[in-house]
């Protein structure tokens, strides 16, 4: 089973769910959210998925949901900080009057 990215509100996090029934929860990425700002402010991954790219794909799909949600994007996590300069297209959901203070 392919795995995917849900959102958890009720937890204030994006989970990737995968293993072999794809419910594990492998990762996530804890959020806090103000208005039409998402404060992103902790990402893992259980060390049993390390190496399968699912911390990238968990990143990529909160970013494309807040893009949908028309979130501006604050990215306090290291790991979600230096993803997003990997992948410039999402810079733009980081207001441009802050993106010095995260190195954007």
């Amino acid at each position: 089973m392919e795995p995917q990215v849900v959102d958890r509100p009720e937890k204030s996090r994006y989970e990737i769910l995968a293993g072999d029934d794809g419910t594990e929860t492998a990762g996530f990425a804890e959020y806090f959210l103000a208005e039409d700002e998402i404060a992103f402010i902790h990402t893992e991954t259980d060390p049993r998925f390390a190496g399968r790219g699912l911390a990238g794909r968990l990143a990529r799909g909160a970013l494309e949901d807040a893009r949908a949600r028309g979130l501006r994007v604050l990215p306090y996590c290291p790991f979600i900080r230096g993803w997003i300069r990997k992948h410039p297209e999402y810079a733009d959901r980081v207001p441009e009057t802050r993106r010095a203070r995260f190195g954007l």
